[in-house]
């Protein structure tokens, strides 16, 4: 039996009602975990508490301990002489030209070598350490002579009995054969300038007018001689034959300034060649090196007093990866701008304290010329020794020095500790009354967020 149309439309309407009800039921549900378990980042970050510190630890180490000093340096020579076209012995008054150049920049050279010819005359460089500063030439003395005697035998001509520092008849021949082996012709000193006003010839041409005198006096008849003439003449005659034997002494092949220079060892480079086939002199021919290589770098006040002479330092060559030991040479006690000094033109920087670094062994000499790293080890503990870093020391209210070691359960330990040498970031360290402090503890050394 069916329903009344009444009683359907009724229950249509419960059913709706029912369901109404559940779904305000399920939403009400939903708004209560949303608000339970749904934030906003505002709110999570207001809610959220700041995080716990973490304890940045470092491990007590035994270790020889450096304190280094880092700067830049240039390696050079340890001689460079820019060779200037001085006044030559016999020059005329044309001013000097340049003939012939024999080197070039860059190239090495040996002890002997004509490195160029001006105004017909040659510019040559010989083995020694005092600079040229005056014509050698025969009858002088003194250190330069020397050394030009030294040189000479060094290339195979011998100065014979020539005492040392002496320029005798030894050194003559010497200077001779040496201008000969270079294809030159000496300059010959005292020959004066070919219109009659040769010393030696004017003392020779003395010493045969006497002589003829004398022979005259001599040939009279004995009743007839006059013998203060005689005698007067003989003196004339030994007087003569004194000057002639010191314009000798005085005269032949002789060095003069403007032909050679002296370096302190070979073989030497051509740092730069100026000079140009016919062109004038002007005031450098040349710039050549000689002598060991060496780096040149540059102290600022503060690192002056940290660095000596005999200090450990390691050369690092970024170009071609060269890492070669040295030993500090030299500290200059001024400061020097490097245009002040011809010697430190290679010093790279501003002004400040040359330091000259000697390798332990020969550099190669692809390195001159180039910027290298300087790490000076300006002191050193010597042996290995505790050390920390520099963060873990701390220094309390009662002077007490001390650093807090982190055990492995988390709890903390403050040793008292005595600071020595101080290095590359880490500093010697002394456990003061019995307090224990061993390599591999860990140390406290801040705190991070």
């Amino acid at each position: 039996m069916s329903e009344p149309s009444g009683s359907s439309g009724l229950s249509r309407r419960k059913r709706a009602v029912a369901a109404l009800a559940t779904g305000a039921v399920v939403l009400a549900g939903a708004a209560l975990w949303t608000s339970t378990f749904v934030k906003s980042p505002a709110q999570a970050a207001a809610e959220a508490g700041p995080p716990a510190p973490d304890v940045l630890t470092a491990p007590v180490e035994r270790r020889v301990l450096s304190d280094t000093v880092v700067t830049r340096g240039v390696v050079s020579a340890s001689q460079t002489v820019d060779i200037a076209p001085v006044g030559a012995a016999g020059e005329g008054s044309a001013a000097p030209v340049v003939t012939k150049v024999m080197m070039r920049s860059g190239q090495t050279f040996k002890a002997g070598r004509v490195l160029v010819e001006v105004s017909g005359r040659p510019v040559f460089a010989l083995p020694g350490k005092l600079p040229v500063y005056r014509d050698l030439k025969p009858g002088t003395h003194g250190d330069d002579v020397r050394q030009l005697q030294k040189a000479l035998g060094t290339l195979g001509h011998s100065t014979g009995s020539d005492e040392a520092g002496t320029y005798g008849p030894g050194t003559k021949q010497a200077v001779a054969a040496l201008y000969a082996a270079l294809g030159y012709e000496p300059v010959v000193a005292g020959a004066g300038d070919g219109e009659g006003d040769d010393p030696v010839s004017a003392a020779r041409d003395q010493v045969k007018e006497v002589q003829r005198r004398l022979d005259g006096l001599l040939e009279v008849d004995a009743d007839k001689r006059d013998a203060d003439d005689i005698r007067y003449a003989r003196e004339d005659l030994a007087d003569a034959k004194t000057r002639l034997t010191e314009a000798e002494a005085v005269s032949g092949p002789m060095v003069p300034a403007s032909e050679v220079v002296f370096l302190a060892g070979f073989p030497a480079r051509v740092d730069a060649m100026d000079a140009e086939v016919g062109g004038e002199a002007g005031e450098k021919l040349a710039t050549v090196s000689a002598g060991r290589l060496v780096i040149r770098g540059s102290l600022g006040a503060q690192e002056k007093d940290l660095v000596r002479p005999g200090q450990k330092v390691e050369m690092l060559s970024e170009v071609y990866g060269d890492e070669v030991a040295g030993t500090v040479a030299s500290v200059a006690d001024v400061p020097t701008a490097p245009e002040d000094d011809k010697d430190t033109s290679a010093v790279p920087g501003g002004q400040g304290y040359v330091v000259v670094v000697k390798a332990d062994s020969a550099l190669p000499t692809r390195l001159a010329g180039q910027d290298v790293r300087l790490t000076i080890e300006a002191a050193t503990s010597g042996e290995k020794v505790l050390v920390v870093p520099v963060s873990a020391i701390s220094a309390g209210a009662d002077s007490r020095t001390t650093v807090t070691v982190l055990e492995r359960d988390g709890e903390r330990r403050r040793v008292e500790v005595r600071p020595g040498t101080s290095g590359d970031g880490y500093t010697e360290v002394t456990p003061v009354g019995g307090a224990r402090l061993a390599p591999g503890e860990k140390v406290v050394v801040g705190v991070a967020r």
